[in-house]
């Protein structure tokens, strides 16, 4: 199977706007497409394989001639998240995206995902206030960026790992206890949700400690070492 080419781009976007009555030209001043409508402002498209940051960057480039710039590139097949994140980009920079079906013919394979814009960041407060909560509630700095070793630590990890060291030094206990000692007032919750596999009921209200949640005390027996100085 031979290899795609930026080239194979070319003619749906021209196909596509030819039919909205623009007149299109290639590699313009350094721009992939260009294309004029009577006397509207010049719209330039940006044609690339796959979207990254080369791409993103030369519609910026483009941004310093021209307000109406599209990033092109083939339709595939990704995530919501992964399509929601690119055209969050994409609105936060101004930037057009269109996606380009290389297996049809002609304009019919052109789909406008997003036209260019001016963008207004939507302050959310709840996120704010989830992020200053969870700053707040974490004990010192257990987490070193871009580390891989191990789950990065939260203050609900902080919270659980303090049960799970009650029930290794007192072995089964009831919840309330374990609240009480660990200075966890969620803990029965905790406890009975499991989120880790940690924590193992042998009666009403008793909880005892898995192997799993040794593993996890030995784990992070560095950071639970810090919590308790």
């Amino acid at each position: 199977m031979s290899r795609r080419r930026e080239t194979e781009l070319y003619a749906p976007i021209k196909a596509f706007l030819e039919g909205q009555g623009y007149e299109v030209k290639g590699e313009v001043d350094g721009a992939d497409v260009v294309a004029r409508r009577g006397g509207e402002p010049p719209i330039v498209v940006e044609l690339k394989l796959g979207f990254n940051l080369d791409l993103v960057l030369q519609g910026l480039r483009r941004q310093a001639a021209v307000d109406l710039v599209y990033l092109a590139v083939p339709a595939a097949r990704q995530g919501r998240r992964r399509r929601r994140d690119v055209l969050g980009l994409c609105r936060r920079l101004g930037l057009g995206l269109i996606a380009v079906r290389l297996d049809r013919p002609g304009a019919a394979a052109v789909e406008v995902l997003l036209d260019p814009g001016s963008y207004r960041p939507r302050r959310r407060p709840t996120s704010e206030a989830r992020l200053l909560r969870e700053f707040q509630r974490r004990v010192g700095d257990p987490n070193t960026g871009g580390a891989t070793r191990r789950p990065v630590v939260t203050a609900y990890r902080q919270d659980a790992l303090r049960c799970a060291a009650v029930l290794k030094r007192q072995g089964p206990s009831r919840a309330a206890d374990v609240a009480a000692k660990a200075d966890v007032p969620a803990a029965g919750r905790m406890l009975r949700d499991d989120h880790y596999g940690w924590f193992e009921r042998v009666a009403r209200g008793v909880y005892q400690l898995t192997p799993q949640g040794e593993a996890a005390l030995a784990l992070y027996a560095d950071m639970l070492a810090e919590m308790d100085a």
